[in-house]
């Protein structure tokens, strides 16, 4: 890498409530727990965390309940060395949470996003000078989706590389796309994204270039990556390793390629170095304990 890039993310804080089971329950069925981990979580901060594992210098927007789930969120992210002065605690809320079901090498997940909902446009006007400092801003959709208008339309305003990871999945306005640099979809969501149904994958992250998003990557599980930017497209292969929990994969990949590309990467190489990272991310439990750091990364072989 050429320097540790500077990234602000803004985005969800929740507790992940994490029970591992030897398989999910069916519809209406009780089944007996294995254990359960109270784990910080949200897929802006468990971004955050990735960011500053690797390196970066890394500055959270968020906001949180006056609880205890919201203190130990702050205290997870201040030990990772992450500015948090840009989370907001409200009064009248709960700290966002997610409810995670481990089973069979999958995950199931409910979020309750609490105090997340309470994330606003206007809580971003002072934190201006956090998202003019930054080379990159990345954002994903477990808070108000005019907050991640607002949060695009700031960032591309002051010529800053806006990554949106579109997740949970939903349909986007023409405008928010417009003041996108980078769209990581995973496949689902893409076909949600995409204008034609039945589209095959290039053609389905084409038409969302045709929006206005410069580079479009879409995460493939187990099959790697594809990307595509105005200048060409393929797919980096992802590397097999021991599957211990997937609930960080999507975030760790978000965070490693934002890393690499504000360092300087090229596309296909940040796709590459992302795939080491979230490979490295799902052989241990947790989304944020799970995040490599930069050493971890560059020593990884296979």
């Amino acid at each position: 890498m050429n320097r540790s890039p500077h990234i602000v993310v803004i985005g969800s804080l929740n507790m992940d409530i994490v029970v591992e089971a030897n398989r999910p329950p069916a519809l209406g069925e009780t089944v007996m727990g294995e254990q359960i981990h109270f784990i910080p979580g949200g897929k802006g901060a468990n971004q955050a965390v990735a960011l500053a594992r690797l390196g970066a210098k890394t500055a959270m927007i968020g906001t949180v309940g006056n609880d205890s789930f919201g203190e130990d969120l702050l205290r997870a992210m201040n030990r990772e060395g992450i500015d948090v002065a840009g989370v907001k605690t409200v009064q009248d809320g709960h700290t966002g949470v997610a409810s995670i079901v481990l089973a069979e090498g999958d995950n199931q997940i409910i979020v309750v996003p609490g105090a997340n909902a309470a994330c606003l446009p206007m809580d971003l006007e002072a934190q201006t000078a956090k998202i003019a400092a930054a080379d990159a801003v990345l954002l994903q959709l477990e808070i108000p989706l005019e907050t991640v208008l607002h949060a695009a339309k700031t960032a591309k305003s002051l010529g800053k590389t806006v990554v949106l990871n579109p997740a949970p999945a939903r349909p986007l306005p023409d405008e928010l796309l417009q003041h996108v640099d980078v769209l990581i979809p995973n496949e689902s969501e893409l076909l949600i994204l995409a204008e034609e149904k039945g589209q095959g994958l290039e053609a389905a992250m084409r038409s969302l270039q045709k929006k206005g998003v410069r580079i479009v990557v879409t995460t493939l599980g187990a099959k790697g990556a594809a990307f595509l930017t105005e200048e060409e497209s393929g797919v980096v292969p992802s590397h097999q390793v021991p599957v211990v929990d997937t609930t960080g994969a999507g975030d760790s990949f978000n965070a490693g390629f934002s890393y690499a590309l504000a360092s300087g990467k090229s596309v296909r190489d940040a796709v590459a170095f992302a795939t080491k990272v979230a490979a490295l991310a799902v052989t241990r439990l947790g989304a944020q304990a799970g995040m490599p750091t930069l050493a971890q990364v560059e020593q990884f072989h296979q």
